[in-house]
């Protein structure tokens, strides 16, 4: 086998070296294959091993399937299944070398265990951990073996990710692989020794008998191919300005756009009139969406074709998919329906065909058909996709769950969803197509579908696409706006010439007044009375919108086009009915007074605020049971989008309900027993961790509604509530240590009562408070030392922090009492959607929103008002749980700090940049808002008016930053799981 690496250039050599070999009639040497022997590689997987010897394989040809099981999972028993698969099927045992110039497989022994390595996880840590095993690149000399990922969210919850490389499994081998690993799983877990069953295809020997067809009976159809394709070219895209960095790694990215459940039907009745499936269908409306975004007549698209046909190749696992060509001349400006009827008889000529290899083909028109990356010709692709494949094991609800490599195969690959949920989906390379243009072209594509579903008939001309924006399907006038769609209303156009207005919309809803929605650049933009002046002045009264609602973010659909629907105060869809949306509707009439809400009437519209909210959760989670915050009523804002998230709780709890544990009160001594309030939070999930690693048996206080969301080994739940003041007292008797870390935020009536019955409750052992660098308010100096005094303002939060400290600190150590660490902690950073919500509200949501946006973003400059420096304080929530648990063994004996680090808001503004415009500065129309312009001035929003540090130097040791716990990645995990 050759030790060294070839070149680029050298392969294509080798490659066309071969092409002139065939055309001659000959074939290159390949190892003399025993049956059980080295076989030679089918046509799809050399190209395969190309790529990846070219370097060009990546993650592009990994394969993961990933399925989220619901119910007990029996590990022992998979890891039984799949090492019984992989004995079965040798080609998922198979190493690749060379010999000669010439690659060849040969199967590995089977091994004697697959190893199944076992990672817990919060599920929303879950798609980084699946996304970095997939990206995990395989050594094809050695034999890629399928890896195997279990992440463990709850005893009854799991994601199952097994990774194939794509030169041993195509679509179908996973159906088989599926299917047998049900089989075989259900076997070991009965108790039984899978059986070797009947023996399955041998893709070795497919190999070979393709191998052996690859000259003269090819030359028909080569012949064929080499006229259908003589001169043709791979459509012209628009490519990024600024490609990104990594284009070499062809990242991907998708757009899907959903549509009317009523369109894959009269898809199907427009194909059966013209004896047409719905694939051909789908793939005529990619024909036409190109044309429209291209321009061009002569298009080439590429489909999966395969070699799966009889009984003999039933139940063979590996890789038997070809390329199919489809070249369709769309010139004429055609009815839709004649497009279809071409694109029929292209597909049906090179279904012909479709036993001639593709690279044969490719060989065939020479070297320029191929690019360095070998997939010259076919830049584009389409598909019809239905329900994917997962893991049906007995016992247990799979789920889908899809893991994106984030590396793209083609271009522009088209697809047609026909399931219970149809979208458009667009899939693109970032490197190969722009941006912008591609988030349009996915609202296009779902708009071509709907319209040739509603009136196949309509010319080509007149269908939904860039080519209209040019001028033959747009009326006179209309300016193109945001995402190519029209400009609109002219109340719009007045707004977004706002010098401090980012973006702005204007909806005139059925039978309602005309509303207006803006949101403003920099912090603290125009009033809203500004804007309703500024309308008032340059517009007709008749087109001055009665309202205009200031929003921090402009709600957006999966295409990047702003989202009416979610737009508050704009009716969208009827009223919600039940006894959630009935209790919904009674809560915002209780609170805020007036009549009942209409289902979108806005929460702060109404005179809400942060207590109000509060208020408001408290009750709907008394009256449901179900788990609700006062952030999730300030998010969420409408009944609507409220009985919509208590939909979505009420769903979660019913999937991940577990068996009932039993409460503390009837539970056997544990010594060592820790109490744990707020253990459903941000904070006291890291603590559960912390202690769970420490093995130390927790307690963990929970409402009745929320405590399914209580997970990890030794940890059992009891019922109770900060306003539970019997329940408080009784589990801090069955508690040898406490850690409180449950506050209301804002009812400090409610905290410090329940201080106070924790404390007469606590008879010995340590206790230890979660509090806040709130309770030091405002201090004289900007380097702040732990225990220095408070200073007025403070905050009323801030304030009861203080005041919950004195209580403890007051009683430690009388009547049997252990120690008392009171530890402050600022803001607290880590991948948990509580934590998450740093990025929504204070400071730190202020320059979020800003940037996400593009807003100009004023700072206070160093030496404002004499503080050389203004940012923020934080801490990793696991430094924090670390800091907090060794207070357990070694009590401070008073107040210390739990600060990882301070960063300013230059610094930090500039992370939020990064992350969030990877690109740089964009052109303003792209799909996403230009970077923001950062300048510094000599006046302090109020906002931003923090200069403090603080010492944390008691706490230091367990508070010393481990590896991946820097601000920068924190930060880059909250914003990515964020969604953004």
């Amino acid at each position: 086998m050759a030790t060294d690496t070839p070149t680029a250039a050298a392969l294509q050599e080798e490659l066309l070296r071969r092409a002139r070999g065939r055309a001659r009639g000959g074939a290159a040497a390949t190892p003399e294959a025993a049956p059980h022997g080295p076989a030679p590689l089918s046509h799809a997987q050399r190209r395969m091993w190309l790529m990846d010897r070219l370097g060009h394989g990546g993650a592009s040809y990994s394969v993961p399937f990933a399925t989220r099981l619901r119910g007990p999972l029996d590990l022992g028993a998979l890891r039984t299944a799949l090492t019984a698969l992989v004995h079965r099927h040798e080609i998922l045992r198979t190493r690749y070398g060379q010999r000669d110039g010439e690659p060849y497989q040969e199967t590995l022994p089977a091994p004697g265990a697959v190893e199944v390595p076992v990672v817990d996880a919060d599920a929303d840590r879950a798609g980084a951990l699946l996304a970095e095993e997939a990206r995990r690149p395989f050594d094809l000399s050695a034999g890629p073996l399928p890896r195997a990922l279990v992440l463990r969210h709850g005893e009854r919850d799991h994601t199952v990710l097994l990774t194939f490389h794509h030169i041993a499994v195509d679509g179908a081998s996973l159906e088989i692989v599926a299917g047998e690993l049900a089989e075989l799983y259900e076997a070991a877990a009965g108790g039984a020794v899978p059986g070797p069953g009947p023996r399955p295809p041998r893709y070795a020997d497919f190999a070979r008998r393709e191998h052996d067809a690859s000259g003269r009976p090819h030359e028909e159809g080569l012949r064929h191919w080499a006229d259908r394709l003589r001169g043709a070219a791979p459509p012209r895209l628009a490519r990024p300005e600024q490609p990104p960095a990594d284009v070499d790694a062809r990242p991907a990215h998708a757009h899907t756009v959903p549509l009317d459940p009523r369109v894959p039907a009269a898809l199907r009745e427009v194909g059966a009139e013209r004896r047409a499936t719905l694939f051909t269908v789908a793939l005529a409306a990619a024909f036409a969406a190109l044309h429209r975004l291209t321009g061009e007549d002569d298009l080439l698209i590429g489909v999966a074709g395969t070699h799966r046909r009889g009984s003999a190749m039933r139940g063979l696992v590996g890789l038997c998919v070809n390329t199919l060509p489809v070249r369709v001349d769309t010139s004429g400006d055609p009815a839709f329906t004649v497009l279809v009827e071409r694109v029929r008889d292209a597909l049906l000529e090179a279904q012909r065909y479709r036993d001639v290899p593709f690279d044969l083909v490719l060989e065939r028109l020479g070297a320029a058909a191929r690019d360095a990356d070998g997939t010259g010709l076919v830049r584009v692709t389409a598909d019809v996709l239905g329900e994917p494949t997962t893991l049906r094991l007995p016992g247990t609800r799979g789920e889908y769950v899809d893991v994106g490599v984030g590396e793209a195969k083609f271009d522009l690959s088209f697809g047609l969803v026909d399931t219970g949920s149809p979208a458009a989906l667009i899939q693109y390379g970032r490197g190969a197509l722009d941006e912008a243009v591609a988030a349009a072209l996915a609202g296009d594509f779902a708009a071509l579908l709907a319209a040739v579903a509603a009136d196949p008939g309509t010319a080509l001309s007149r269908l939904p696409g860039a080519a209209a924006a040019r001028g033959t399907g747009r009326p006179a006038g209309e300016a193109a706006g945001d995402h190519g769609a029209p400009a609109g209303h002219p109340a719009e156009a007045v707004l977004r010439a706002h010098p401090l207005v980012a973006e702005a919309v204007v909806v005139e809803p059925d039978g309602g007044p005309l509303l207006a929605y803006a949101v403003p650049r920099g912090i603290g933009g125009p009033s809203r009375a500004e804007l309703g002046s500024v309308l008032r002045a340059s517009l007709a009264p008749g087109l001055v919108p009665v309202a205009v609602t200031l929003l921090d973010t402009m709600p957006r659909t999966a295409d990047g086009a702003p989202d009416l629907a979610r737009l508050p105060g704009l009716p969208s869809a009827p009223a919600p009915r039940g006894p959630r949306a009935q209790a919904v509707t009674e809560a915002f009439a209780a609170l805020l007074g007036g009549p009942p809400p209409g289902p979108d009437d806005d929460f702060f519209v109404l005179g809400g605020h942060s207590l109000i909210a509060v208020q408001l959760a408290e009750r709907l989670r008394a009256a449901l049971k179900l788990p609700l915050t006062g952030l999730d009523i300030l998010q969420a804002r409408t009944p609507r989008a409220v009985t919509a998230l208590l939909d979505e709780r009420a769903a979660q709890r019913a999937a991940t309900a577990a068996p009932a544990r039993p409460a503390a009160r009837s539970r056997a001594p544990r010594e060592g027993t820790v109490l744990v309030t707020g253990g459903t939070g941000g904070v006291g999930a890291f603590l559960l961790r912390e202690l769970a690693a420490r093995g130390r048996p927790v307690l963990a206080l929970a409402r009745p509604e929320s405590a399914h969301l209580v997970t990890g080994d030794g940890v059992e739940v009891v019922e109770g509530d900060l306003t539970d003041l019997d329940g408080l007292r009784s589990a801090v008797a069955g508690a040898d240590a406490v850690i409180h870390a449950a506050c209301t935020f804002t009812r400090p009536e409610v905290d410090l009562a329940a201080m106070r019955t924790m404390l007469d409750a606590w008879r010995g052992g340590p206790f230890v408070f979660v509090s806040s660098v709130d309770a030091y308010g405002r201090p004289a100096v900007d380097l702040v030392e732990e225990e220095s005094p408070a200073r007025q303002p403070l905050s009323a939060y801030g304030q009861a922090k203080l005041d919950c400290e004195r209580l403890l600190l007051d009683v430690a150590g009388t009547g049997g009492r252990g120690g008392a660490s009171a530890v402050r902690s600022p803001l607290v950073w880590g991948a948990h959607d509580r934590l998450r919500d740093q990025l929504r509200w204070g400071a730190t949501g202020v320059l979020y929103q800003a940037v996400r946006e593009g807003r100009t973003i004023s700072l206070p400059r160093p030496g404002v008002g004499g503080h050389d420096w203004y940012g923020a304080p934080w801490v990793h929530a696991a430094a924090l749980a670390r800091a907090v648990t060794s207070c357990l063994d070694a009590p401070v004996h008073g107040v210390a700090n739990a600060v990882g680090g301070h960063v300013g808001w230059r610094d930090l503004t500039a992370r939020l940049v990064e992350l969030l415009h990877p690109d740089g500065p964009r052109a303003t129309g792209g799909d996403r808002p230009a970077a923001p312009v950062v300048r510094e001035t000599d006046e302090v929003h109020p906002d931003l008016d923090h200069h403090w540090r603080y010492r944390a130097d008691r706490l230091g040791l367990s508070l010393r930053e481990r590896p991946g716990e820097d601000w920068r990645t924190v930060l880059g995990e909250m914003v990515g799981a964020s969604g953004v």
